[in-house]
C-alpha cells in the first residue's frame, strides 16, 4: 500500500502510516530499528532496495532522505515536504516512508526525520553518497548509534579514508570494512592451522580502493609486521600473500567468486569467496550496533600512508609500502594469536 503526501508535514506522516497500518490490518510490532538512509534521487532506488532486502533479517522502519537540489533561487527560497508512505508488501519487511526534501527544508532534515522515528528503538543513519566530513557532528549522525558510510562511493577513496581515520568516533562504520569481512575470517582461519610466525604480508587488489587498504591496515594492526600493497587489475582484492618462517600461505581469488587458499605442506583449496552485494553488507552492519573496536584499531594505523608509488596505475606489479605498522604500545601477541582475534 503506497500513500502519497504533497507539501506534508511528519504530523501528516505519522497519521498517514497508523492510516495504513490499519487498513492492511498490520499493528506496529516486530520492527526493531529505524534505518535512515541519506541519498539523492539518482540512487535512491538502489539504496532503498538493498534497504529492503536487508530488512528481511532486521525488520525496521526505513526513513528515506532525499535531498533535492534547487536550481532557481525562488525554488530554493520555497521550503517543501513531500513524502512517499508505503506499509505491506511494498515495504519490504516493517515500513517505509521517502522524504523529498526541498528548499530551506534540506537544510534541517534532523528536524523532519525525528518526529518519524520508531519510540525507543535504536537508529542507524546509512549515507549512500556525499557523506559528511564528520558524520558524528552531522545533525542526522547525532540522532544515531550508528553511522554508516561508503568509502568506494567517494571519489577519492583513499583521501575520504583518511578522513574517517581523523573523525572516527565509536558507533562509525564503513561498508568498504564490511566487504573485507569474508577475508579476514579466512585469514584467520588459515593461520589458525598452522604455528608458523608471519614476516611479511602482501596485499593485491585495485588501484584506490578502500577495502584493499583497509585490510593491510588490520593485517598490520593485528600482526605487527610490514605490510606491502602491490595493485592488480581486479575486480576488488585479488589476493593475499602472508610470508611465514613455516612457508607462505596465499589466498588469491582472480575471477571475483572463487578463491584458491594455498598453505605450505598442505593440498591447495577451492573457497567460496564472493563478492557481496549491497544488501548483504547493510545486514552485516545492523547486526551489531555497538562500536566496532577492531575497525577502529585498523583505522589508526599509519593512515597518514596511504599512497602509492607513482607507476602503480600503468604496472600491476607495481608495489608500495601499506600503511607500515605503527611502534606497538606495548609487546604484541604471537602473530598467529593475533590474527584470530
Amino acid at each position: 500500500m503506497k500513500i502519497d503526501l504533497t507539501d506534508t508535514t511528519s504530523g501528516k506522516i505519522n497519521k498517514a502510516l497508523v492510516q495504513g497500518r490499519r487498513a492492511i490490518g498490520t499493528p506496529a510490532v516486530g520492527m526493531v530499528l529505524t534505518l535512515v538512509i541519506v541519498t539523492d534521487e539518482e540512487n535512491a532506488y538502489d539504496a532503498l532496495k538493498a534497504a529492503n532486502d536487508a530488512s528481511m533479517e532486521h525488520p525496521s522502519r526505513k526513513l528515506v532522505v532525499v535531498k533535492r537540489v534547487s536550481r532557481s533561487a525562488r525554488d530554493r527560497s520555497k521550503a517543501r515536504l513531500d513524502a512517499e508512505v508505503r506499509v505491506g508488501v511494498d515495504a519490504g519487511t516493517g515500513e517505509t516512508v521517502v522524504l523529498r526534501l526541498y528548499g530551506e527544508v534540506v537544510d534541517h532534515a534532523q528536524s523532519v526525520v525525528l518526529p518519524l522515528l520508531l519510540p525507543d528503538a535504536p537508529v542507524v543513519v546509512w549515507w549512500a553518497v556525499n557523506a559528511p566530513v564528520n558524520p558524528a557532528k552531522d545533525p542526522l549522525g547525532k540522532l544515531a548509534q550508528r553511522r554508516v558510510t561508503d568509502t568506494y562511493a567517494a571519489e577519492n577513496p583513499i583521501e575520504e579514508l583518511k578522513a574517517r581515520a581523523a573523525v572516527y568516533t565509536p558507533g562509525d562504520t564503513d561498508l568498504a570494512w564490511s566487504r573485507i569481512t569474508p577475508w579476514r575470517s579466512m585469514l584467520a582461519a588459515a593461520l589458525d592451522q598452522v604455528d608458523c610466525k608471519v614476516t611479511t604480508v602482501q596485499v593485491e587488489g585495485e588501484e584506490h580502493n578502500a577495502s584493499c587498504e583497509l585490510l593491510g591496515m588490520w593485517l598490520a594492526d593485528r600482526l605487527n609486521v610490514p605490510v606491502k600493497r602491490s595493485v592488480s587489475p581486479g575486480p576488488g582484492l585479488t589476493a593475499v600473500r602472508l610470508e611465514t618462517d613455516c612457508g607462505p600461505i596465499v589466498l588469491d581469488r582472480a575471477d571475483g567468486s572463487l578463491a584458491t587458499l594455498s598453505i605450505e605442506g598442505q593440498p591447495d583449496r577451492a573457497v567460496a569467496l564472493n563478492r557481496r552485494d549491497t544488501s548483504e553488507l547493510i545486514a552485516e552492519e545492523l547486526r551489531r550496533l555497538d562500536p566496532d573496536d577492531t575497525y577502529a584499531s585498523a583505522l589508526r594505523v599509519r593512515v597518514d600512508r596511504l599512497t602509492h608509488t607513482a607507476d602503480a596505475a600503468t604496472d600491476p606489479g607495481a608495489v608500495s609500502e601499506s600503511r607500515g605498522t605503527a611502534a606497538p604500545k606495548k609487546a604484541p601477541a604471537p602473530a598467529r594469536k593475533a590474527a584470530s582475534k
